[in-house]
């Protein structure tokens, strides 16, 4: 699994996840019970990830979306 994507914005992570799975790739959500933990701090952001030899497809159908800015860095 691979990185695509960190942030606690719940509902940016739900509507990510949904096309993502949408167009057939695999999401795993990292660090969203630390995140609920840490409360309103921030300090632990939460992480979708897909698998790696999906992770370019995924990165194409962001960058389509207009939504690029919220991937990390290759």
């Amino acid at each position: 699994m691979r990185d695509l994507v960190t942030t606690n914005d719940p509902v940016l992570l739900s509507f990510l996840r949904a096309l993502l799975e949408d167009a057939g790739i695999e999401t795993a959500l990292f660090d969203g019970n630390m995140s609920t933990v840490q409360g309103s701090l921030g300090a632990v952001m939460q992480r979708i990830a897909v698998p790696d030899d999906r992770w370019d497809a995924a990165r194409r159908l962001l960058l389509d979306a207009d939504l690029g800015q919220w991937m990390v860095e290759p």
